[in-house]
C-alpha cells in the first residue's frame, strides 16, 4: 500500500486544518496519479480527483484504518474510470498469448548484449517514465488495471480482488501477464527511442528473420517463463521455487529475462504522474473547508448534505 494512504488516515485523526489539508493533497496526488495511470487523460484525471473526493469527504472522519480507506477510494476512483474512460487510439484488440509475450532467441540475445548496459542507460529517466506510462496505456485495460493497483499503488493481491470483483486466483494469473506486456512494449519502445543500431554492431532483425534463424528453447525455459511473477513475488512451493532456482543459474538467457522483467517491474513501482500544481492546491483549499464544514455539522445535517 502506498505510505501516502497510511500518512493520510494519521493526518485525519490529528484534525486541524493544516493536517486536514496534507492529508487531502495525499490523497488528491494518490487520485490523479491512479487515473492518469489507467486513463491516461489529464481532464479525465483531474475531474475524478475532484468528484471522488468530494464524495469521500463524508466518509474519511468514519475510515479508521489505511486498508479500509485503500479499498474505498480506489474502487470509487476505478468505477469512475471506468465510465469516463476514453480508449487510446494505439490500443491493442485482442490479448497476446503466453506464447507472444515470451521472448524469442533474437530477443534472449539482446537482452544478453544488454545485460551490462541496456538501452535504456542512454534516455534520460523523465524520457524514461513517459515510455513506460505510454507502454502501460497501452497493454489491454484488464491486465493494465491489475499492473497498476498490484505494482505502482502496492496493492495486495486480496485487495484488488476486493476491489476488482475477481478471484485472488485471477489476480496473479492477469498480474503476470500485465507484467509481460509492459516488459515487451517497454523494450520495443526503448529500442526504438535508444536508436539501436550502432553501426551495425547490433542491427535488430525483422521478427520473420529472428523466427527463422533462432532455436527452439527447451520446454524447462517456456515453463519457467511462464511462472516468473510467482517465483519473483515468493508464491512458488519450495521444491519447485529450488529447481527453478538451478536452472536458472545456469542458463544465461533466462538470467537476463528475468533481469530484464524484474527491472520493468520496478520502473513501474517508482512510476508517479503528479498533478498540475495550481489546479491541486486549488481543489485541495475547497476540499478541505468543506471537509472542515461537514464534520461541524449534527449527523442528521449530513445525510441532509450527503443527499
Amino acid at each position: 500500500m502506498r505510505p501516502e494512504l497510511i500518512q493520510a488516515v494519521k493526518l485525519l485523526r490529528v484534525n486541524t486544518h493544516e493536517a486536514v489539508e496534507e492529508a487531502i493533497g495525499l490523497l488528491q496526488n494518490t487520485v490523479y496519479s491512479f487515473s492518469m495511470k489507467v486513463c491516461g487523460h489529464p481532464e479525465d484525471a483531474e475531474d475524478t480527483a475532484q468528484e471522488v473526493l468530494f464524495r469521500s469527504l463524508q466518509h474519511l472522519a468514519k475510515i479508521q484504518e489505511p486498508q479500509a480507506l485503500a479499498v474505498w477510494l480506489y474502487t470509487v476512483t476505478r468505477n469512475r474510470c471506468w465510465r469516463m474512460r476514453r480508449k487510446p487510439a494505439n490500443a491493442p484488440k485482442h490479448l497476446l498469448s503466453l506464447d507472444e509475450l515470451m521472448p524469442d532467441d533474437a530477443e534472449l540475445g539482446l537482452l544478453l548484449q544488454d545485460a551490462a548496459e541496456g538501452p535504456e542507460q542512454n534516455v534520460l529517466q523523465g524520457e524514461q517514465d513517459h515510455i513506460l506510462h505510454q507502454a502501460v496505456l497501452h497493454i489491454p485495460a484488464q491486465l493494465r488495471i491489475v499492473l497498476v493497483l498490484c505494482d505502482m499503488e502496492e496493492l495486495t493481491t486480496e485487495q484488488v480482488a476486493q476491489i476488482l470483483n475477481l478471484q485472488p486466483g485471477t489476480v496473479r494469473v492477469r498480474l503476470h501477464r500485465a507484467r509481460l506486456s509492459v516488459r515487451k512494449e517497454m523494450n520495443d519502445r526503448l529500442n526504438v527511442a535508444a536508436n539501436v543500431t550502432e553501426s551495425g554492431k547490433r542491427t535488430k532483425k525483422s521478427r520473420k528473420d529472428s523466427q527463422a534463424q533462432s532455436l527452439q528453447r527447451s520446454l524447462e525455459c517456456r515453463e519457467l517463463f511462464s511462472n516468473l511473477s510467482e517465483y519473483m513475488d515468493g508464491r512458488v512451493e519450495p521444491t519447485t521455487c529450488e529447481a527453478m532456482r538451478r536452472h536458472i543459474e545456469a542458463c544465461p538467457a533466462c538470467v537476463a529475462f528475468l533481469q530484464n522483467l524484474r527491472t520493468a517491474i520496478d520502473r513501474c513501482r517508482s512510476l508517479t504522474v503528479p498533478c498540475d500544481p495550481f489546479v491541486a492546491l486549488r481543489l485541495r483549499s475547497i476540499l478541505t473547508q468543506e471537509y472542515l464544514r461537514l464534520l461541524s455539522m449534527p449527523d442528521t445535517t449530513k445525510c441532509s448534505a450527503a443527499l
